[in-house]
């Protein structure tokens, strides 16, 4: 049986497709660009001559740009079409991601990462939204299923991947295994993704409000990072950011209603999360290259050094839904954070000079428990008791705060160990940074004890 929906068919049976495959594989790009940088940072710092805080920004133009247009991205596929957005977002990405693998500079390098950016903000809403436009019942909730599995098995298989490219060849090759796969899925998006009759809706884009979160966002993580003109960011951070806000309280349809900050469970929530994206940037992008300068091993090598952090989160991502029946999402919440934070604590105290097993493994044990307990609950109360009217835009919101938080975390930690002696210096001071981190992060959580929850 099929529903149709405009040129859209809809399988009700189990059947597939090739929708699902598109959705996946471009997640799995995503998930694979970051594991790019965070295997090859070690190479890239030295082929381009990048310093600690200069290779930092190879993630952080990323995650600004990602999460700054993210909204933007969303909505655009609401007022146009998610057909139209889906493709501009794959030939900016493709493009980019040829431009990365072709730098000649730093500047270069950068200014093409931000630009992935864009594209991967246009790319992410628009694939999400492809399962709800050509799946429904069953079909649909196995659909979303698959993706969210993606993303706990893209993050091993995407560092094991690039830790092959980063061992064996350039790190370039990485960016233009993205421009081939950004290729294939263009051509596959052209042939099987059709537009939707009435998709489009009748509304405006937040303009005002998306150019000054970016400006303002951005000069903050320049002011934390940068060595000249610190003073012109804090300013410039200042005012765009006040901007942003008095943008948001006045316009019809802003881009982060400031109705969503209102309630204290969804406002508890965000901050979390801000932190615990600042906590695990900084680590995921910092261990892989202290393994590799401490140990002398390869960037494969280190990539499955961190099998004991991805699989235990797999896994334990996988037991959420039953644990949150059982005990409560803010139980989970602030479970996860606990045992998220006493793992950052056991890697600081033990230290990486004793060994990998007892100094890395073990704590990436509970890291993963932690992790694996906390996104999901995270993700549930940050949307928590939302009205129709700003649930979409409540979403965005959530997926905005996860990349600018992860930017502004790894500044912090980044600038904080920019004149490390040696790596075991720079890893051990790092992660006491992020355990300073992790406990805003784990009061926030508790934070929402405060207000009404199920």
């Amino acid at each position: 049986m099929q529903k149709q929906t405009g040129n859209v068919t809809i399988e009700n049976q189990g059947k597939f497709g090739i929708i699902l495959p598109i959705v996946l594989i471009s997640y799995f790009l995503i998930l694979l660009n970051n594991s790019l940088v965070f295997t090859s940072t070690v190479q890239i710092s030295r082929d381009m001559h990048m310093n600690s805080l200069m290779i930092a920004w190879v993630s952080n133009a990323y995650a600004l740009t990602f999460g700054g247009f993210l909204s933007f991205g969303a909505r655009l596929g609401d007022i146009l079409n998610r057909r139209v957005v889906l493709l501009a977002g794959l030939w900016i990405f493709t493009i980019a991601s040829l431009l990365v693998g072709l730098s000649t500079n730093q500047g270069m390098l950068i200014a093409m990462r931000a630009l992935q950016g864009v594209g991967g903000a246009l790319l992410a809403p628009a694939t999400l939204a492809l399962l709800m436009d050509y799946y429904s019942g069953p079909t649909l909730t196995r659909a979303i299923a698959y993706y969210g599995a993606t993303a706990g098995i893209g993050t091993s298989l995407g560092l094991i991947v690039g830790g092959i490219i980063a061992s064996y060849s350039s790190w370039r090759n990485g960016f233009y295994l993205d421009m081939g796969m950004g290729i294939i899925l263009l051509v596959l998006s052209y042939r099987h993704v059709k537009p939707v009759n009435g998709q489009a809706v009748k509304t405006s884009i937040d303009w005002w409000g998306t150019i000054t979160s970016i400006i303002g966002f951005s000069a903050l993580v320049y002011s934390i990072d940068a060595t000249s003109y610190r003073g012109a960011a804090i300013i410039v951070t200042i005012v765009a950011l006040i901007s942003f806000v008095i943008i948001e309280s006045k316009t019809k349809h802003p881009l982060m209603p400031l109705e969503i900050f209102k309630d204290n469970q969804r406002s508890s929530a965000l901050v979390s999360r801000f932190f615990m994206l600042g906590v695990s940037m900084s680590y995921f992008f910092l261990m892989p290259q202290a393994l590799q300068r401490v140990f002398g091993i390869t960037p494969l090598m280190a990539a499955i050094a961190f099998l004991p952090l991805t699989v235990v989160q797999f896994g334990i991502s996988l037991l959420v839904a039953r644990l949150t029946f059982r005990f409560s999402n803010t139980t989970v919440l602030i479970g996860g954070a606990l045992i998220d934070t006493f793992g950052l604590i056991l890697g600081a105290v033990i230290g990486i000079q004793h060994g990998y097993w007892l100094g890395v493994a073990l704590p990436m044990v509970f890291i993963g428990i932690g992790q694996g307990l906390i996104m999901s609950p995270l993700t549930v109360a940050g949307v928590a008791n939302t009205s129709d009217d700003i649930a979409g835009a409540a979403s965005g919101v959530v997926n905005t705060v996860h990349q600018i938080g992860g930017a502004v975390g790894l500044s912090i930690v980044s600038a904080s160990v920019a004149n490390a002696s040696s790596a075991v210096t720079m890893i051990d001071r790092a992660q006491m940074w992020m355990v300073g981190l992790a406990i805003v992060m784990l009061i926030a959580g508790l934070n929402i004890l405060r207000g009404q929850h199920e």
